[in-house]
């Protein structure tokens, strides 16, 4: 019994001593945040803003529209007056609304939400919990070449705790950059649904906790197979825009090629976007919403499991 307490706290003390370590990279450097947040950024600013699909449809885009004055005969309407002139601009007054209705309701029918830059806003978050987990894959083969993991490993520091340790930082990261990137976008217009709340806060970390556990141990599997930095590196590069691009990150899955949708469909991107975009900007559907955590769960849990397995055969001393 003893001997169990002392492994589980062995276990926990490791794991919090090679978190902290990780966390001090970033926190004692906040540059390093700030070059990791400027891409997803710029991203969120510049296609969300300047891809403005409802300003087809606006008021304001349609107010230079030159119409004629109409006149219309009298005696279609069975009026004893000769004609009706209605002027062009009260014409044009009016299919402005028209459109700009239309724009509304197409907006809702397609993205959910009026808003497209608030549909891209909230994709920039799984941008940032890739990046997070990429660096996580990457920095155990940094510690390697360093010689600091061959220290690690001839300590009595469980196998787990090692690898357990890297996708915490990643997950603790990533909450953290996807806080500050949800306050910018809400300083830049994002429009938060109406039941927006502390629990949809706290889910909202929760599934940005589970997609790093998947897909940090991803990218620990692909580094922990590998000797240098060059092979993962292309590796995670390759996946990661094919991963983004076939996910409903900027578009909705259904505008997409039936072969593309099968692939979106498996792509877990594709249920993270779905359960933030449902917490935060949508109207809630609760059969949804636990669908995706389903999917996020499953997949966590599989690639943590094979994580866990491969830290055993490959982080050897």
């Amino acid at each position: 019994m003893r001997t169990e307490k002392k492994v589980k706290s062995n276990f926990f003390r490791a794991v919090w001593a090679l978190t902290y370590r990780e966390m001090n990279k970033w926190l004692k450097d906040p540059i390093i945040v700030v070059m990791l947040l400027i891409q997803p950024i710029i991203w969120m600013i510049l296609v969300g803003k300047s891809i403005n699909i409802q300003a087809i449809f606006l008021y304001v885009e349609l107010k230079d529209l030159e119409i004629p004055d109409m006149t219309i005969q009298g005696h279609y309407l069975n009026l004893s007056i000769s004609e009706i002139i209605i002027p062009g601009k009260l014409i044009a007054e009016e299919l402005q609304k028209v459109f700009s209705e239309i724009g509304n309701s197409l907006m809702q029918n397609v993205f959910g939400i009026k808003d497209y830059f608030s549909f891209v806003a909230i994709g920039m978050i799984s941008m940032i919990a890739m990046t997070a987990s990429l660096l996580s894959g990457i920095s155990i083969v940094w510690d390697r070449k360093s010689g600091l993991l061959d220290k690690v490993l001839v300590t009595p520091v469980p196998r787990f705790a090692i690898v357990f340790s890297k996708i915490l930082d990643a997950s603790l990261r990533a909450i953290f950059e996807a806080t500050i990137i949800l306050i910018l976008a809400v300083l830049l217009g994002l429009k938060l649904s109406s039941n927006f709340g502390i629990v949809n806060l706290l889910m909202m970390y929760f599934a940005i906790f589970l997609m790093t556990i998947g897909f940090s141990s991803t990218f620990l599997i692909i580094s922990l197979t590998s000797t240098g930095v060059e092979r993962p590196m292309h590796l995670m590069n390759l996946i990661t825009m094919p991963l983004m691009f076939s996910s409903n990150i900027f578009f909705p899955t259904h505008l997409m090629p039936a072969w593309l949708q099968l692939i979106a469909n498996v792509n877990p991107l594709t249920y993270f976007n779905d359960a933030l975009r449902q917490l935060i900007i949508f109207n809630t559907d609760f059969l949804a919403l636990m669908f995706d955590f389903l999917v996020l769960g499953i997949f966590a849990s599989i690639f943590s499991i094979l994580g866990l397995i491969l830290s055993l055969k490959f982080l050897s001393s």
